[in-house]
């Protein structure tokens, strides 16, 4: 059977203790509360900090994150801008062309000369070519040339022949800008 603690009796000569609830005597709780008083101030302090800093790193990190919304819409209306305006200095070279256009025409009203006509009209083209090209714009040459699906639409189909399909006319131009075919031949296709 085990033991049961018996509470200690005071001998004689001892005087006896006041004690607490908890059995526990003024001295030691006191003793006690300052123990745990001076061991929980810094831990409160330390938790203070901590708060301080959290609250700091929090404000620092909402701060970034505005910054970089600002600097994210920033950054995409000037591509936008820059999208929009890039065309510009083509356009203003287009513009000369135009006008051109519209000189010949005039001149062909007040003066029906076909042949001046048709000379001022080449010229013109010739412009539009020569801005066309210095924009990186090229013509393929398909005419005679092996079908290549890449760079021929085939919109009609000689019958007849067994070898190798090849562009018997071409029928609508095809253009490349900066290597990348932009529009296909449009051609006739036969074989060999």
């Amino acid at each position: 059977m085990p033991e049961s603690r018996r509470p200690r009796r005071p001998r004689p000569d001892e005087k006896p203790r006041p004690e607490t609830e908890t059995g526990e005597s003024p001295a030691e709780l006191s003793q006690a509360e300052d123990v745990e008083s001076e061991i929980a101030q810094p831990v409160e302090d330390e938790l203070e900090r901590a708060r301080a800093e959290a609250a700091e790193y929090r404000d620092h990190l909402q701060r970034l994150q505005a910054e970089f919304e600002n600097y994210r819409k920033r950054v995409l209306r000037e591509q936008t801008r820059a999208v929009d305006f890039a065309t510009e200095p083509l356009m203003s070279r287009l513009l000369q062309v135009l006008d051109e256009f519209e000189l010949a025409l005039v001149a062909a009203e007040q003066r029906p000369d076909f042949d001046k006509f048709l000379h001022g009209v080449e010229i013109v083209y010739a412009k539009l070519l020569d801005i066309l090209r210095a924009e990186g714009l090229e013509r393929i040459e398909a005419n005679g040339q092996p079908f290549d699906p890449t760079e021929h639409e085939a919109l009609f189909q000689v019958e007849g022949g067994d070898g190798e399909p090849y562009v018997a006319d071409v029928l609508r131009s095809g253009y490349r800008l900066k290597g990348r075919v932009i529009r296909p031949a449009g051609v006739k296709v036969a074989r060999r």
